[in-house]
């Protein structure tokens, strides 16, 4: 494979001076700049327009402007259009190593497979908040790895911030559907069972520049929580009770704080050491000291907002019989709206 088979498909929402700072991580790419942009503007109302037409003379760019039908139809309305046979999906809040292409083609040519996923990574000149987040959504110590590291890990799932994609299995899948968020691994399940090789490229890190507070990672979280059962009832062999693991932690969080009024401490004190421990990978991996100190609330955000939304989903799926988008209508897009 070369650079030319590739297209890469970004949809963006609101978000121009977030394009200007990937396009300005692809001029830097090593290598020839024959491969194929797709910037899908999902009915914003700051558009990136002027900006696309500045990088058109240096990178082979199409920009198409539609109605707002959310990321999942955005993504499949973008690589119905590319021109490549391989197509990379990015977040518009990434931003790529000179090296990405370059990996991603190394890795291809040695042992192909139809879909790929790469991990985010938090770069030196990310805020401290930036890096407190990055740090919660891909540590061992709170998501297990999901969304990809160092090493392989079973059942990994591509996440569509950094995602690569053939055109036969997207054609043979029917791309993503408008669930969101939860649409990555819904794709990534279907194209596991319909027999297409799944894996994680290391290299193919991307820097993922979250703009985001704590209030809104809760509520971001809160919605992966409701997501997941949702995704065990479309797919039940999915199933695992290590999604259980958050709610978990915040049964056992209140009922440790409940103790203290009966003099026991030692569940207390066993979750004061589990956020040390956070804040020690931390600092060993982002040399921060505010952004290590920010993990522990991100931590108790993160668990707790996937937690409390995990029950919730489990909870309203078994007492009503009702259609998920009718229980669940901030999930999903609807993309004739």
């Amino acid at each position: 494979m070369i650079a030319s088979d590739f297209s890469f498909i970004i949809p963006v929402y609101n978000r121009p001076e977030e394009v200007r700072e990937l396009l300005e991580s692809f001029c830097q790419l090593d290598g020839p700049k024959t491969f194929e942009i797709i910037i899908i503007e999902d009915g914003s109302t700051m558009d990136a327009r002027l900006i696309v037409e500045h990088f058109s003379k240096t990178l082979n760019i199409s920009y198409y402007f539609k109605k707002n039908s959310g990321p999942g139809h955005s993504r499949n309305f973008g690589m119905e259009r590319a021109k490549g046979h391989y197509f990379i999906i990015l977040d518009s809040d990434c931003l790529l190593p000179n090296h990405y292409l370059n990996s991603v083609i190394s890795a291809l040519n040695q042992n192909y497979v139809d879909c790929f996923g790469g991990p985010d990574a938090a770069k030196h000149n990310f805020s401290p908040i930036q890096k407190a987040i990055n740090f919660t959504m891909t540590s061992w110590i709170t998501t297990g790895g999901i969304r990809g590291g160092k090493t392989q890990v079973d059942g990994y799932e591509p996440r569509s911030f950094n995602m690569g994609l053939s055109k036969e299995a997207f054609l043979a899948s029917g791309g993503f559907g408008n669930i969101h968020p939860g649409e990555d691994p819904d794709l990534s399940i279907r194209l596991k069972d319909m027999g297409y090789k799944l894996c994680l490229l290391p290299e193919a890190y991307v820097y993922h520049k979250r703009r985001i507070s704590f209030e809104r990672f809760f509520i971001q979280v809160n919605k992966f929580g409701q997501v997941r059962p949702i995704l065990n009832k479309w797919h039940p062999h999915t199933r695992k009770l290590t999604y259980w693991f958050p709610t978990l932690f915040v049964a056992g969080f209140l009922v440790s704080v409940v103790l203290i009024a009966l003099d026991v401490t030692w569940g207390l004190t066993l979750y004061v050491a589990y956020l040390m421990l956070g804040f020690i990978l931390a600092l060993q991996s982002t040399a921060d000291v505010v952004a290590s100190v920010l993990v522990i609330p991100a931590i108790l955000i993160q668990l707790f907002g996937y937690g409390l939304g995990y029950l919730k989903s489990v909870s309203k799926l078994c007492l009503f019989r009702k259609p998920e988008v009718v229980l669940f209508p901030k999930l999903f897009f609807n993309p004739k709206s």
